[in-house]
């Protein structure tokens, strides 16, 4: 089966650093799909206008490291425990593609590149190629009262983030959904602990490096270039 890739995905993410974990957790960041030349028509998306979400199906393209075995660690459990791939929604899998979740903000039809959508909460990096597009519909893709495995058996508990005055000046209307994404800690699972006490992380967002420490459960940044 050959995969054919209908778009690209434009996104303030360079890199996968900092990505929210979950499409949907952090509604501020906003995104746009650009369809590729073959699908830059309007009556693809005839239609469209009358959803408030979509399914995209999209490829891992920034993950070099494929599935080895048939358990992984997931950052929910702190990296410690151990569960089947098929359990969990980690990145590593027999097959690179995701699936995710989001709002359509706004749908632009005449732009220089056919028609664009405009939606928020996604959690794919810049440049991530785009294999489907599907509309979510509430009444079979919204399910109540049901088992969610480890996430009803754990917690996880967002970060305190301190931006001083004069940074959130820098960051201007950046600065709300910024500290959103901080909030759910984009270290790596193995640097949650006190072992990276002090250690100065950085993390691309749009065109800035945004510089932070992390002690206990609070996150402060020092510098934004």
């Amino acid at each position: 089966m050959e995969l054919k890739v209908i778009a690209y995905f434009k996104s303030p993410f360079s890199s996968k650093f900092g990505i929210p974990r979950q499409s949907g957790l952090v509604e501020q960041v906003e995104g746009s799909i650009v369809f590729v030349p073959e699908w830059q028509r309007a009556e693809a998306i005839r239609g469209l206008e009358e959803y408030d979400y979509l399914w995209l199906l999209w490829g891992f393209s920034a993950n070099k490291h494929e599935a080895v075995g048939t358990t992984v660690r997931p950052p929910r459990l702190g990296g410690n425990e151990r569960m089947g791939v098929f359990a969990t929604r980690s990145p590593y899998r027999p097959n690179p593609i995701g699936l995710s979740s989001v709002r359509i903000k706004k749908i632009e039809i005449d732009s220089v590149n056919g028609p664009v959508i405009h939606v928020v909460g996604a959690d794919l990096m810049n440049g991530t190629p785009i294999y489907d597009i599907k509309p979510y519909l509430e009444y079979t893709d919204s399910h109540t009262q049901i088992r969610s495995g480890m996430t009803d058996t754990t917690s996880w508990i967002n970060l305190e983030v301190v931006i001083p005055d004069d940074l959130v000046e820098v960051l201007g209307e950046e600065c709300e959904a910024l500290r959103e994404i901080l909030a759910l800690d984009p270290r790596p699972h193995y640097h949650t602990d006190n072992s990276q006490k002090g250690r100065i992380y950085g993390m691309p967002f749009k065109d800035r490096d945004i510089r932070f420490t992390v002690e206990g459960n609070r996150l402060t940044v020092v510098e934004v270039k």
